[in-house]
Order: structure tokens, then sequence, then C-alpha cells
């Protein structure tokens, strides 16, 4: 499958590929609520994109410029039963791990509400660019319950434990800049500039080696669960796969040649 061909039609979200860039869009306007149809379209879309050996990044993105999405769909969850809300969780940490487990880059596109599960499933991806128009928060304790879709873990690893206790135990609300000081987004733009902020950043990352895109992320993502030992361990066999890679050759004689890498993701 290749270049956006013969995608499959969603409900929920919408999906495009365009080159090495594919982009799932969150599809419920205008505050786009997370509900069980989100989750299973985030998973199919993901196995989609999986199929096409041409795509290197995968960019998540919201309908409007309200939510990047509210939280999860309390209209669904108010009156389902433990382990009915068991299951919903479950698939939506599977949603969630679409991104953050994904061997490729993933970019959140953030603008408006980013709250609960919004802030859970923008915080799996891997960079966050923000409007400035965004709001972040955890304001589950504010309906008698707790994140649990990755935000009491996530947050605590992004920003540390005492930032995320606050956001966590008030509920409160930060705005983009703030969110940006302290660590949970990486970059924000003016909304009408950050389309073209994510393209930028999204077409570079393609234009690096795959193969070298896939094991740097794999070993970051090892090194937020091992002590430094381990890490480093498994950071030397990456460094070991990478150099075995045809992309290796090439950049090293580019570099020597003084000339522009061409590579071939191999």
């Amino acid at each position: 499958m290749t270049g956006g061909q013969n995608l499959m039609a969603y409900e929920t979200i919408l999906l495009k590929i365009e080159g090495n860039i594919a982009t799932i869009t969150i599809n419920r306007p205008p505050m786009n609520p997370l509900n069980s149809g989100v989750f299973r379209d985030v998973i199919a879309a993901t196995r989609e994109i999986e199929a096409d050996d041409n795509v290197k990044v995968i960019i998540l993105d919201s309908t409007g410029d309200k939510a990047f999405a509210a939280g999860a769909d309390v209209k669904e969850m108010v009156n389902l039963t433990p382990v009915e809300i068991y299951d919903f969780s479950l698939n939506f940490r599977k949603a969630c791990e679409c991104f953050a487990a994904n061997p490729l880059p993933t970019i959140a596109v953030i603008k408006g509400f980013a709250l609960g599960g919004g802030c859970e499933m923008a915080m799996a991806c891997d960079l966050r660019i923000a409007a400035d128009n965004a709001k972040f928060g955890q304001p589950e304790i504010n309906l008698g319950v707790t994140p649990g879709a990755g935000g009491t873990q996530r947050l605590t690893r992004l920003v540390g434990a005492a930032r995320a206790k606050e956001l966590i135990l008030t509920g409160d609300m930060i705005d983009a800049a703030t969110a940006e000081r302290i660590g949970l987004v990486n970059k924000v733009v003016p909304l009408a500039e950050l389309d073209a902020a994510v393209a930028a950043l999204a077409e570079k990352l393609a234009s690096k080696p795959k193969v070298s895109l896939k094991l740097c992320k794999s070993a970051i993502n090892t090194a937020e669960d091992v002590d430094i030992s381990s890490g480093i361990a498994f950071e030397v066999l990456t460094f070991s796969l990478a150099n075995a890679s045809a992309d290796k050759l090439e950049g090293m004689k580019a570099l020597l040649e003084k000339r522009k890498a061409n590579f071939q993701d191999k």
C-alpha cells in the first residue's frame, strides 16, 4: 500500500497518508470527546498505517480549533459498570499505545482544550506542538475519579512529581505558555502558524533514515523504564544495529564526500 490510496473510511477519525507522513485526525467536533469508537478507529488506522512501508512519521490532529480533545466522553462513561469501565480504560490505553509504543515518531497537534483523556492522548505522542490558544489539565478529580489512561504516569515523567501532583490534585488548567515552560509541550506557536510548524517538523523527521528513527525512539523509550546501566547496554545494541544498515554507509560516505546523504531507509 502506498501514497494514501484506498484508505478505509472511519466513523470518528480521518486518516490521510501523503508520502512519508500519516495524519490521524480526531473528528468529533466541536470538542472531540474520546469514546470507544475513537479508540477502535485509532487502533485500526494505526494498523493501516503500519501496512504502508513509506510512512515514517505519524501526526495526531483534531478537527476545529476549540479542542484537541476535551476529555473522555462522559456521556458514554457515566452509567458504565466497573467491569465496563475497566474495558473502556484498557481500550483507551491501547489507543494511546498506538502512539507511545509505535516504532515511528509521533507528533500531537494541540489546539484549544486538551483535558483529561485529551491531555493523556497528547502525552502518549513523542512530540507535542501547541497553538497559543491551547489549555491543558487533568480535571478528573473534579468528577470524583482519577486519570485512567496514563495521566499519573506520563505527566509525572514529563514535568516531575511535584508539578504532576499540583495539576492532578487541584484539577486546574494551565495555558500553553505554562505547558511549554514546565516541559509538557515542546513548542508553542500562534494558532495561524500551527499547521505550517507541524508540517515543517514532520518533513524534517521524514528526511531522516527510518532505521535510525526507529532505533533512537526505542532506546529513549527504554530509558524511562530501566536503570542507566541497562539503558546504555540497550543503546549499544541499537548503535550496532544502526551501523549494520545501508543508510549508515550512505550517511558516512556523504559526510566524507561533503554532499547531502540520499537515505533509502534500509
